[in-house]
């Protein structure tokens, strides 16, 4: 089977959060099994400095007010079709926001560019090589159906996977005629959005088949608190919609063979992850107490995340003798807040301001729990990598959050299954309560030893996920 990712970042290349990473391992998964799998990504200059060989396919005249290239790599063992249109996509920083943090002016093409590009290549193949299916990732690849449906040709099924419904890519219509959309799908059964474009609402009207990467976050979804505005039409869709739950690369999450960590470690030899704590202390200048527990947090500053909520605890957490070291970036105010808090309580708090993959891997190797209070949270990674390192998950009750971590309650302890620590509701109280009982099992050395190992030895990989999409996808070719 020949299937053709679309998506706006792909990790090691290209990443501002999990999306990347799911378009950087599904496709080697798919791979393994023997299907031919291209990615196709805008080749921003931060992808072109990653990639030692290019070829270029083919070009594209006028591509929205420039002319664009077609070109095709190998690297990291991903086959990569990159969209080159320097008008759209040779700027550096963030790749969807400018300077002062706001969405780039020209989003609706940069995007539609690529959905464009995207559909196709799905109609008329490119240098010989045509997909039997799409799978289109969030709003920015969203139109890739909408163009599909354009077509006066025979077209794949195309699968659009949601990775986060609050990011849906909306426009004013008046861009529609310069964006090449018709008009006669400019309606609430096509792409039109209480009388804007909608980028991810016309991937989920015409898609043949709509996913989202976890169970709980797909039925989430239908529900009008998660599906921010998009709900009902997810209801009438329901019998398409399908959650499949993330996973990670186990080559580059590996406490036994981490080049971050001081001592590499498994879940034999778990001693050794003091060495790393040691690390991390002094990396974030925090008080040496190997007796007493240290959370990390390793996020984005949004209202999504509800790290606000974390601030409220701060003082009774450090009073219970518990440490925090935070890697994070976002919401100006929280990250000047976190700052402000590692200096009233210093050698209690450290915070780092940024993302460092590097830094996220000692914080994971280092670290005795992670802390992910995030008031919905479609499936999550960082939680994945924590029970991957035997670093214990200290997890809202959301999305996917609720689907890999099993909460230690008495129960569970008893019959030996706890991975992590879950709380609901999800406010300050809540989670003050789950840090409490987090600090009460990493009292209980015999217990909390237990937790660790079992944790580590939980499917976290691509394997199981990768078959289903596999399934979900042979399906569609096989009654297209």
């Amino acid at each position: 089977m020949k299937i053709l990712f679309v998506a706006s970042e792909c990790a090691p290349f290209v990443k501002t959060g999990g999306l990347a990473d799911v378009i950087g391992a599904v496709p080697k998964a798919l791979a393994d099994m023997g299907h031919e799998v291209r990615v196709l990504l805008p080749a921003y200059p931060a992808v072109l400095d990653k990639i030692a060989s290019i070829k270029k396919l083919g070009k594209i005249a006028d591509l929205y007010g420039g002319d664009a290239e077609i070109l095709s790599a190998k690297e990291q063992g991903i086959d990569l079709l990159l969209l080159k249109a320097d008008h759209l996509y040779d700027r550096s920083g963030n790749i969807y926001l400018d300077e002062t943090g706001r969405d780039w002016s020209d989003n609706a093409f940069r995007y539609a560019a690529l959905s464009r590009v995207g559909a196709e290549i799905g109609v008329d193949g490119i240098a010989g090589w045509k997909p039997d299916l799409i799978n289109a990732h969030d709003w920015q690849a969203g139109l890739v159906p909408v163009f599909l449906r354009q077509q006066n040709k025979p077209t794949p099924p195309v699968v659009l996977t949601i990775h986060n419904i609050a990011f849906q890519g909306l426009f004013d219509a008046s861009l529609r005629d310069e964006l090449g959309l018709s008009d006669d799908l400019f309606t609430p059964d096509g792409y039109e959005f209480w009388g804007q474009i909608g980028y991810l609402k016309g991937g989920i009207k015409l898609a043949d088949k709509v996913t989202t990467v976890s169970p709980t976050y797909a039925r989430e979804l239908l529900l009008p608190e998660f599906g921010m505005g998009l709900e009902g039409l997810l209801q009438s869709r329901q019998s398409d919609l399908l959650g499949i739950l993330n996973g990670i690369d186990l080559d580059v999450w590996d406490p036994e063979d981490d080049p971050a960590l001081d001592k590499a470690y498994n879940a034999k030899t778990l001693k050794r992850k003091m060495i790393n704590k040691a690390q991390l202390e002094q990396r974030f200048g925090l008080d040496e107490q190997p007796d007493s527990p240290l959370f990390c947090v390793i996020s984005r500053l949004t209202h999504q995340k509800g790290l606000d909520m974390l601030l409220q605890c701060l003082p009774a957490m450090v009073g219970r003798g518990a440490r925090l070291a935070l890697l994070c970036s976002g919401d100006k105010d929280l990250e000047q807040v976190f700052v402000k808090a590692a200096r009233d309580y210093q050698g209690k708090v450290g915070t780092v301001i940024g993302y460092d993959e590097n830094l996220s891997h000692m914080l994971q190797g280092g670290s005795d729990a992670i802390l992910i209070p995030s008031r919905f949270e479609p499936c999550g990674l960082t939680q994945l990598y924590g029970l991957r390192y035997g670093t214990i998950p200290v997890v809202a009750r959301t999305g996917g959050l609720a689907d890999t971590v099993i909460d230690a309650n008495a129960a569970a302890i008893s019959a030996k299954c706890a991975t992590g620590i879950q709380f609901s509701p999800i406010n300050s109280t809540g989670l003050m309560q789950a840090i409490f009982r987090t600090c009460d099992l990493y009292d209980q050395p015999k217990i909390w030893k237990a937790m660790m190992r079992r944790a580590m030895a939980q499917e976290v990989g691509w394997a199981s996920s990768a078959e289903s999409y596999a399934q979900l996808f042979e399906s569609l070719v096989a009654n297209g």
